[in-house]
């Protein structure tokens, strides 16, 4: 009888065994196996709180694993059911469910790319940030232009105009819009290093001072050879305290432009004027890159006052008045609109 019964519990073992090895097979196999066919991607959003069977029930809807039940012992069998983050991510039907998980539990979420471009203004950067869907634009706005909001990210200026860096930033979908501006306030640190502020001080200017200019000089070009002869034009008319008479400051000056400059905008007095204004504007009028900035802080040794528009993206330039409206005469003969006429550089004697 014993022996009867020793040959049936080895019998049960043995079945037990072999019952565990083809389920460990199983799993291992459905561990590193493709969840579908191809490579299909999707982008799934896992919300804060939501349970693993939940997620494995949408893995399995959108095909990405064969087996929500086999999925869950997965995660469970190898420790990830209790590390899997919430967001948003970039999946493959190719990858398989350990493949997944091991996403998951490290929170490698998708990133949304998000382009700044050089002299764009707060409006502008909030628009490509709501285009990005990463935040409404009118949070962005609210918050860069509220002057306590400014103070309190360390910019000593009514807003964040200026100093919100253009570059290409890649952000989860789940940054809020104090996000998106610490990331781009942190990019224009890196840009500006300590010693460009010594630099800034030297020349007389504070940082904000030195900002603001280089705004300007970023809206006169879209040349980087030219920004620092642009620079020492603007150097050069400080020095002798002449106004800047440029027309991108009149512009931002101006509620609502409708791209087309007119001399009454130029006779209407506002503080971005610089047709009637001596020095510099109250603030920055648009994002500086980083060659701007550079710019704006290592001018070309020149002796230059006057620039023009060839209509061609470059510029001549002129020490003198009478070689300056000679110039004018040549570049802009016939041209059919004020900003064409009396372009951007058309300076008027002091």
């Amino acid at each position: 009888m014993k022996k009867k019964w020793a040959v049936l519990a080895a019998g049960m073992l043995g079945l037990l065994i072999a019952t565990t090895i083809l389920i460990y097979s199983d799993f291992k196999e459905f561990a590193r196996s493709a969840g579908g066919v191809g490579e299909t991607e999707h982008h799934l959003t896992v919300p804060p709180g939501q349970s693993l069977a939940a997620t494995a029930e949408v893995l399995q809807r959108h095909q990405l694993i064969r087996s929500a039940f086999k999925f869950r012992m997965l995660a469970r069998l190898e420790g990830y059911d209790r590390r899997l983050k919430a967001g948003e991510y970039s999946l493959s039907s190719s990858m398989s469910p350990r493949d997944i998980l091991e996403r998951m539990a490290k929170g490698l979420v998708r990133l949304h790319r998000l382009t700044v471009p050089e002299g764009f203004t707060i409006v502008q950067i909030a628009d490509q940030v709501e285009k990005a869907e990463l935040a409404p634009a009118a949070d962005i706005v609210q918050r860069a232009k509220d002057p306590a909001y400014a103070r309190a990210q360390g910019i000593h200026a009514s807003s964040l105009e200026g100093y919100l860096f253009p570059e290409t930033y890649f952000f989860p979908r789940t940054v809020t819009p104090d996000g998106v501006i610490t990331a781009m306030l942190q990019a224009f640190r890196s840009a500006f290093p300590p010693e460009w502020e010594r630099r800034a001080s030297e020349l007389g200017f504070t940082v904000h001072e030195a900002v603001t200019l280089a705004s300007i000089i970023e809206k006169e070009t879209g040349d980087p050879s030219e920004r620092p002869l642009i620079s020492s034009v603007f150097h050069n008319r400080l020095k002798r305290g002449m106004r800047l008479e440029t027309d991108p400051t009149v512009i931002y000056g101006i509620m609502n432009f409708d791209g087309n400059l007119t001399r009454k905008h130029l006779e209407t007095p506002t503080p971005f004027n610089t047709y009637i204004i001596r020095g510099l504007p109250p603030g920055p009028i648009a994002s500086p890159g980083k060659e701007a900035l550079k710019a704006a802080l290592y001018p070309a040794q020149t002796d230059y006052i006057f620039f023009v528009s060839k209509n061609n993206g470059t510029h001549h330039f002129s020490t003198n008045l009478t070689d300056h409206n000679r110039a004018v005469q040549h570049y802009q003969a016939g041209s059919g609109s004020l900003r064409q006429r009396q372009p951007q550089s058309e300076f008027k004697a002091p």
